[in-house]
């Protein structure tokens, strides 16, 4: 069964925040310089601390943008 919580603010302020620092990781300071092209609601999990965690990064988005990049 799904339990429902609600969130106050100050929860939702650092899910929100720690959104905001993974993508300016991967945007920014990441190696790789990922650029998640599928984000959304569900793509975003959170652990027992309500510490936000960006998934669904595919290695194929990837592959796709260094071919795009390579053909410029």
């Amino acid at each position: 069964p799904v339990r429902k919580t609600h969130l106050d603010w100050q929860i939702r302020s650092k899910i929100i925040s720690g959104i905001a620092r993974g993508l300016l990781y991967l945007h920014e300071d990441s190696p790789l310089k990922i650029i998640h092209r599928d984000l959304k609601a569900s793509n975003i999990l959170l652990d027992q601390d309500m510490t936000a965690k960006i998934s669904a990064l595919s290695w194929q988005s990837l592959l796709e943008w260094k071919k795009h990049k390579a053909r410029r």
